[in-house]
């Protein structure tokens, strides 16, 4: 017998690979969709009317041959653009000459201007080309090597097809690796060389790490923005094709960085990949749709090239100074008194407790913009909140991405109402009302681009507190956008059928009775993935002309037309569902100016933060908007920050959460943190010890579980409970250092934590660390993250030129040089060390709450380095004015027996300074304040600890200490 793979094979021989693909779905052979048989001839592009400025070159790019049109159409004209925009940014933009593909519109990304004075002669960065088969390469002026940053010269390389990292029993790639431009089907490549270090793309938990993975089976990054309950190497909620590659040279022992930045929202698989028997390695990008708009940074530091892609997006949004207290939240606080109850239980247990949140369990039906008028009736939610206020807390919900369908003539229903009124809603291609499913039952969603969806949005939200939810922030879910049906739930439905397809956690059937994972280590842990039976209902037909004319996707090869094309697109990138309608709107769902949701899906969480965050600008003037949501795309940091989702409550995901608030560095998304202790599954007092412990140092502090999980609130076990108020105190303390790095991320886009290597970027022991961070330049935090230990292994940098101290004990560390060292890590204590040269501005009393906290008085804690010199800063302001209003910068300088305190701006500092502890220093003779004698402080010879106390200091003017 020939066999199916027989078969096809042979027609593959006289067919088209599109039409080959569909055979093979029809004769049932398993297939990838990312199978290409006809791929090789593809002929790439030849380079002609070049035209040259100052500022760049535009330039014509024809097809050089027959289309090869294996995934689409292959567009025979494009247009080439070369912008210095700034001395560390070049833009190469590559689109089709007629403009028909889409891009991201600048209302939803503005793009930064180019500095005028900017030129090819300034510019680190250069552009070189050759004209046939084109392409280019990126170089750097400050690099004598001449090394390129990006290069598609690939054609004379020795490379094979890419094999994707994905299970798959009959997968290759396009041959070529030159450019491959079709209206869906993108395909552009450039060499790496083998072994650097690549970081960013995102969002993901990579089983290899921080460091993305090229040797091996390399990565394969798909972008399609998915709700799915945080798996490993698979598509999440947000998209981001933004990397950070640090090169490291053996030779020189001196590193440098550049980024590369791709504005797209299209759908894509981004590989990396060493190929067998090569000894180049590779980036090769395809997307189904859109432009190459790339931008590359310089850097050389990791740092700025951080700040640098910042200045494209835009910089973080200032956030309220109480977002960095502790939040609770779980799903299943099924009353306004069982919510009371925690508050309660955290303050008897005397553990801070900031921000108390509600989940859908404060829902009427389950519906946005509502309270359940019986479990949380308006007006006891309200007088719960003004309780919270008065007591300097605050309270947050949720607002879930879809809005509910009204059921019947008699429902009465505002939001959906007025919405249909004024057509803010997601349409069908003919027009007719986009239905989904979500957990109020058939559902509509938000259309961000129609004229009328930010007003309403408002309003619907203003309504809401009006109504008694007096929010102090918004928690923004399921907004990839999810819907529980395959794409569209179709005609026809039983709109007053509210249930949805699949049981909740903890209903019968659905019990969460998994044990925790430290108490039977051979019992895996849930995976979270909810599975859900929808019907294959997506199709509605082609689309009509208005969406056809905005899409500019006619016919293509094999008489697929357009409905076709748009559903089910020849190239499947690697979405962890399959197709791309799973558990998120079809792809053919339309907006406003007739664009389609296979080329704005990945945008929908951004739009949605936006429309948020200026909508509580109004509803809460003055004061910054606190959003905390989960899809984000380019810019979202700009409007919100982020939650890692979904996770587990296992050791290997309280791992993975570093992972995730390292990325979201580089994606200019600072505030960022997991669900504490583990949301899918239960949890246990070790793992919630350890994890209450080390994310008191992520920016994003809460603690999250599901509904029917064992409670996991910190109060309930004595240890955690314990574990909290220590690691919370020491959260409280550092509030001035954490406020002033986020300001930083605000003004210059300098990431708050960040990875060893990039304050060390010459020490290449440091370059896959990811167990270890550190907050800011100063703190360096090494959590344990493994079970049933009383010690854990950290690497401390510098290569013995650094001094590190305890943060608890103020010891100096007898650190190995290079490689771990173990320290002693007994239950409720986590690892924190401050490096030589810092000196830091804390709160000396931290409190219970973080009003309370900023009320008292401030302390100075100087570590000095070998030389004697420290530095530092703090800015200071009000903490919760939006725009932010005058502030304060003090700046700490220690050299040759002396700290000067300078001060600039004119906010005015209420607290004193009252404590100034200095690490390292020689026993003094005598210590002089601006000039005054002082007799009143210790010293410790064990750390070379001074401590002056008592000393009522105004920071408002300038400031001198000496000893000699």
């Amino acid at each position: 017998m020939i066999g199916r793979f027989g078969i096809i094979l042979w027609l593959a021989t006289f067919s088209h690979a599109r039409t080959v693909t569909h055979l093979m779905r029809q004769v049932g052979v398993p297939v990838n969709e990312s199978h290409s048989l006809n791929a090789s001839s593809c002929p790439g592009y030849t380079l002609s009317d070049l035209k040259s400025s100052a500022q760049g070159l535009t330039a014509s790019l024809s097809l050089a041959g027959a289309a090869c049109n294996a995934f689409g159409n292959d567009i025979s004209n494009l247009t080439l653009e070369v912008a210095y925009e700034t001395t560390s940014r070049l833009r190469v933009n590559i689109h089709d000459t007629a403009n028909e593909q889409f891009t991201v519109p600048e209302s939803v990304v503005a793009r930064p201007s180019p500095d005028s004075s900017t030129t090819a002669l300034n510019s680190d960065l250069v552009f070189n080309h050759q004209e046939s088969p084109f392409a280019f390469w990126i170089t750097r002026k400050s690099d004598p090597q001449g090394s390129p940053l990006f290069d598609t010269r690939l054609s004379s390389l020795p490379i094979s097809p890419v094999a994707a990292s994905v299970p798959s029993d009959n997968e290759t790639a396009i041959d070529s690796m030159g450019l491959v431009f079709e209206d869906q089907y993108l395909q552009i490549t450039s060499a790496l060389p083998q072994n650097t270090n690549i970081y960013g793309l995102g969002e993901v938990l990579a089983s290899s790490g921080f460091r993305r993975a090229i040797e091996g089976n390399g990565t394969l990054q798909t972008l399609w923005a998915r709700d799915v309950g945080d798996p490993i190497d698979q598509n999440v909620y947000g998209s981001h094709p933004i990397y950070l590659e640090h090169r490291y040279n053996s030779t020189t022992f001196r590193s440098a960085s550049h980024g590369v930045f791709l504005m797209s929202s299209a759908g894509s698989d981004i590989l990396l990949q060493t190929p067998p028997g090569s000894n180049t390695s590779i980036i090769q990008y395809r997307l189904i749709g859109g432009t190459l708009d790339f931008y590359f940074l310089s850097g050389p530091s990791p740092q700025q090239v951080i700040e640098q892609y910042g200045l494209i997006t835009g910089l973080p949004t200032w956030q309220p100074v109480w977002g960095f207290g502790f939040h609770l939240c779980r799903w299943g606080y099924s009353t306004v008194n069982e919510t009371k109850e925690q508050v309660t239980k955290m303050r008897d247990a005397n553990i801070p407790l900031e921000v108390q949140w509600n989940d859908i369990d404060l829902y009427q039906a389950v519906r946005d913009f509502t309270s359940d008028n019986v479990s949380f009736p308006g007006s006891e939610v309200r007088a719960f909140i003004q309780e919270l206020k008065a007591n300097n807390q605050h309270y947050i919900p949720i607002v879930d991405a879809a809005v509910a369908k009204q059921v019947n003539a008699t429902d009465i229903y505002d939001p959906y109402t007025k919405g249909t009124e004024q057509k803010v809603f997601v349409t069908n291609p003919d027009g007719s009302e986009y239905v989904g499913q979500v957990w109020p039952g058939y559902t509509v969603f938000p259309d961000w681009f129609a004229n009328n969806t930010q007003s309403w949005w408002t309003e619907a939200l203003r309504n809401w507190t009006q109504h008694g939810v007096e929010f102090s922030g918004i928690w923004l879910d399921m907004n990839e956008a999810s819907s529980f049906c395959d794409g569209s739930c179709g005609s026809g439905i039983d709109i007053s059928n509210t249930s949805v397809p699949f049981l909740l956690p903890g209903a019968p059937g659905n019990l969460v009775t998994a044990y925790p994972e430290g108490y039977n280590s051979s019992i895996s842990g849930p995976s979270g993935n909810i599975t859900i039976n929808g019907t294959l209902t997506f199709g509605q037909g082609s689309a009509n002309q208005t969406t056809r004319r905005r899409r500019k996707r006619g016919l293509g090869a094999a008489g697929l037309n357009l409905g076709d094309a748009i559903n089910v697109p020849s190239y499947a990138i690697h979405n962890g569902f399959g197709r791309l309608s799973t558990h998120a709107l079809a792809t053919n769902a339309t907006h406003a100016g007739g664009f389609a949701e296979l080329d704005t899906h990945n945008l929908w969480g951004l739009m949605e933060e936006k429309a948020t965050h200026l909508a509580l600008n109004d509803i809460l003037p003055g004061q910054r908007p606190f959003l905390i949501s989960r899809s984000t795309f380019p810019s979202s940091g700009k409007w919100t920050g982020h939650w890692l989702g979904d996770n587990n409550s296992l050791w290997q995901w309280m791992y993975l959460s570093i992972q995730g608030i390292l990325q979201f560095q580089i994606f200019q998304i600072p505030m960022v943190g997991a669900d504490t202790c583990g949301f899918n599954g239960n949890t246990d007092e070790e793992l919630c010890n350890r994890w209450m412990q080390m994310s008191a140092f992520h920016p994003f502090f809460r603690n999250h579980n599901t509904k029917g999980g064992l409670s996991q609130e910190p109060y309930r076990w004595d240890s955690v409970a314990n574990a909290s108020r220590i690691a919370i105190a020491a959260r409280y303390s550092l509030l001035p250092y954490w406020y002033s790095l986020f300001a930083n991320a605000s003004l210059h886009g300098t990431p708050p934590v960040r990875a060893l290597f990039m304050e060390f970027p010459d020490e290449p022991e440091l370059f896959a660390v990811d167990r270890q961070f550190l907050v800011g330049r100063d703190i360096l935090v090494t959590p344990v993250l493994t079970p049933n230990v009383t010690s854990v292994d950290g690497i401390f940098p510098g290569q013995g030129r650094v001094i590190w101290r305890d943060w608890w004990t103020h010891d100096v560390v007898n650190a190995s040089i290079g490689v771990n060292t173990t320290l002693q890590a007994p239950l409720s204590h986590i690892n924190v060390h401050i490096r030589d040269g810092a000196a830091l501005l804390l709160h000396k009393e931290p409190a219970y709450t973080v009003e309370e906290t900023r009320n008292g008085p401030f302390a100075l804690l100087v570590s000095l380095s070998k030389n004697g010199s420290a530095f530092g800063s703090a800015y200071l302001d009000d903490g919760v004015s939006f725009p932010p209003g005058p502030s304060k910068t003090l700046s700490f300088n220690v050299a040759s027996g002396g700290l000067e305190i300078s001060s600039s701006g004119s906010f005015q500092v209420s607290q004193k300074l009252d404590q100034i502890t200095i690490l390292g220093v020689s026993k003094p003779d005598s210590i002089q304040l601006s000039g005054t004698s002082i007799g009143n402080w210790t010293y410790t010879p064990a750390q070379e600890k001074l401590v002056i106390p008592n000393l009522g200091v105004d920071l408002n003017k300038d400031i001198t200490l000496d000893w000699a």
